[in-house]
């Protein structure tokens, strides 16, 4: 069989032929198509579609591209927290809650200062970690997981928590970091969840601890100023500027600390008030505690000594009733009071330190020699009435109305309860408890020409009285206190708080303690040692007030553990380091004449109708009912005097001199000009509570029936 014959190069490729056939007995074959235009329109767009999804994929491949390598970013190699767009500053700060509800977040606590700027509490951003279990597909292992990053967690607490039925909202952690919220993040876990909260922090630790308070884990304060200014801290985000200084607050703290120490006291309390504008400049108790641990801290440790201690302010009332005395006219300078013996009345004996000076004293030696006989005789010539009166209208009855929860009532006898030895006691200070501040308080408006202003823990005007500012003494009164004050330091047992041209004044107190529970005092000698004072006295601009909780006697005292010997040294070394931070300088150049101004003699001469004792204190009784066949005059009869010298014995000069108006009013004895200049007009935007009659007071307990018989 012959081989086919091979393809010949010239012929077409695409001429069909039979099989086998020889190329001679092919035939061409043709084929004509027709294409028209519409065809070739779909045509070229059908391509120019081919080309679009060309490269619409390849755009989408590489945005898929992009999306891969940012997630592995996200989740493997860097992962980070979620985030949400943030509002602009402006807008973070406005304080609405329909704002607040739009970014999903609480507003952030304001900002606490001193009175410079100082940050004392400021809130840091923070997250909270919550789940929803119904969301969860294993909570063992979602805990177990959870455990890695949060050590601290409670496992089987959270688990049984979790598995709980019908719960859709299970806080796992607060206060969590930013680092350990992207390590949870990371972990992928179904069903968890973050909250944007804030964590209150305290710079200074426990500088002004009791006077800041506290947060709870919520964030809400739970004590203090963090309690108080609650709603004001939560609503509004400007900081809120206190009156605290914190240059100052720190050396009360040092000093206080440092005589704590030496006297080996088991608390304390130090406080600077501007006299002025009632500005709590300085606020420190003893023991504190850092603020940033309020959960830990003891319950001694939360207790501010300053505002809700209730003490016998012991001696520094003596300037209480010197005041009332001199400015209800019933007493002068030169009124004698005998201090030769101890006073005796029911079972009762009053007596001085070491047996005191054993002989009429001038009024200015019953100050400076701080004689418990001598105050009491001085109360007696003013009568309890209105003694009560006095000590109502100096706020010692109330709170004192500073912005702090813990402020306590002072602890008074009830008027009924108020009888002839109350009214001594209380004139050297016991038989009534009162806080630090109310003895500050007092104390500044004896120096700061008559005028009760309210204690404040918020920035003021400076050197400006507030608007509910009381005038409750005279001005000439307060510029004789003044002198008695600084007589005290000069030449009284104030003398170790001396501080060159600072010119301060005060006054000593040495109280004993009552025994918790029991009706007496402590038997074993404990006391509470304080020294009130003011400075510049020539100018009076500050309060220093220093107390110590039963201080024990060491080498430097000689034995004694005294007011003035404790407490004293340590007022006048913080007048000294605190002055050039207020800005008050030592006056130093006009030191003999600033001195001869504020001079006053301990035994002053008596003018040449001035009477040696003051006069007799007639008791009032009430008025007859109308229609009584007496009328008025029965009211006006004698029901005993009491007079200075002994009581129940007439002086030698009640027979001639007249017995003062009921609640201070103009004297109706001699006064000399010299000594005793015109009574000061009144303000006119002040209140003035001196000559009010007595109103019924709130009495919280009557538990100090006792008086002290020890002498301070």
């Amino acid at each position: 069989m012959a081989p086919p014959a091979a393809p010949d190069p010239h012929e077409p490729a695409n001429i069909a032929r039979r099989f086998g056939a020889p190329h001679a007995a092919t035939v061409p074959r043709t084929e004509t198509v027709r294409v028209t235009a519409p065809d070739l329109e779909r045509r070229a767009a059908m391509e120019r579609t081919r080309g679009r999804l060309k490269a619409a994929s390849f755009g989408f491949s590489l945005l898929f591209f992009a999306i891969l390598v940012k997630v592995t970013l996200a989740t493997v190699i860097l992962p980070q927290a979620p985030s949400r767009p943030e509002p602009s500053m402006a807008r973070l700060f406005e304080p609405t809650q329909a704002r607040l509800a739009s970014v999903g977040q609480r507003a952030p606590r304001a900002m606490i200062t001193d009175r410079n700027g100082q940050r004392l509490a400021v809130s840091l951003p923070t997250v909270a970690v919550y789940a929803n279990p119904k969301e969860m597909i294993d909570a063992a292992e979602t805990v177990r997981r959870l455990k890695m990053v949060l050590p601290g967690l409670d496992a089987a607490q959270i688990q049984a928590r979790l598995v709980a039925a019908d719960k859709q909202f299970v806080y796992l952690a607060r206060q969590v970091s930013p680092e350990e919220q992207r390590e949870i993040n990371a972990l992928g876990i179904p069903g968890i969840y973050f909250e944007h909260t804030a964590r209150r922090r305290y710079p200074l630790g426990n500088t002004a601890s009791q006077v800041l308070g506290g947060v709870d884990v919520d964030g809400h304060g739970v004590a203090g100023v963090e309690m108080r200014f609650e709603d004001r801290l939560t609503k509004d985000p400007t900081p809120l500027r206190l009156s605290i200084d914190v240059r100052v607050q720190a050396i009360v703290h040092d000093e206080l600390t440092k005589a704590m120490v030496d006297f080996r006291a088991i608390g304390g309390t130090g406080i600077v008030m501007d006299v002025r504008t009632g500005e709590i400049i300085a606020m420190v108790s003893l023991p504190d505690y850092n603020a940033n641990l309020v959960g830990l801290a003891t319950q001694e440790q939360r207790f501010n000594r300053a505002v809700t201690g209730m003490y016998e302010p012991g001696s520094t009332y003596k300037l209480q009733t010197a005041s009332m005395a001199l400015d209800a006219g019933v007493a002068q300078i030169w009124h004698e009071f005998d201090a030769s013996h101890p006073l005796s009345i029911g079972r009762y004996t009053i007596s001085d330190f070491e047996g005191g000076k054993k002989r009429w004293l001038y009024l200015p030696e019953v100050l400076a020699y701080s004689s418990n006989i001598g105050a009491a005789r001085v109360a007696l010539t003013v009568g309890a009435e209105r003694q009560r009166t006095w000590l109502r209208n100096m706020g010692m009855f109330e709170r004192t109305g500073v912005e702090l929860p813990e402020a306590g009532r002072p602890l008074v006898q009830s008027a009924a309860a108020w009888k002839e030895v109350v009214t001594m006691t209380v004139a050297f200070g016991h038989g009534i408890s009162v806080s630090p501040l109310h003895v500050v308080r007092g104390t500044a408006a004896i120096a700061n020409g008559g005028i009760l202003v309210r204690p404040t823990l918020l920035a003021q005007e400076p050197g400006v009285f507030p608007s509910d500012a009381t005038r409750i003494m005279q001005q000439s009164t307060s510029d004789l206190m003044r002198r008695l004050m600084r007589l005290i330091v000069t030449d009284g047992f104030g003398s170790l708080a001396e501080v060159p041209g600072y010119y301060p004044g005060g006054k000593t107190g040495t109280a004993e303690k009552k025994v918790a529970g029991a009706r007496g005092y402590s038997k074993s000698g404990v006391n509470v040692t304080a020294f009130t004072s003011v400075f510049p006295m020539n100018a009076p601009r500050y309060a220093v007030y220093m107390m110590l909780d039963e201080p024990k006697a060491n080498a430097s005292t000689q034995g004694y553990r005294t007011a003035g010997r404790v407490v004293a040294p340590a007022a006048g070394k913080v007048i000294a380091r605190v002055g050039p931070m207020l800005g008050l300088m030592p006056e130093i150049a006009n030191a003999a004449q600033i001195n001869a101004q504020l001079a006053i003699p301990l035994q002053p001469a008596r003018p040449a109708n001035g009477a040696r004792t003051p006069p007799v204190y007639v008791a009032p009784k009430p008025a007859p009912p109308p229609g009584h066949p007496l009328g008025p005059a029965i009211a006006g009869k004698p029901s005993g005097p009491v007079v200075a010298g002994k009581p129940g014995k007439p002086s030698a000069s009640s027979a001639t001199t007249p017995a003062a108006p009921r609640f201070g009013g103009q004297p109706t004895g001699p006064v000399p000009t010299a000594t005793q200049p015109p009574r000061a007009p009144v303000a006119p935007t002040m209140r003035d509570l001196r000559h009010e009659a007595t109103v019924k007071i709130h009495v919280l307990s009557a538990r100090h029936e006792g008086a002290s018989l020890a002498a301070r």
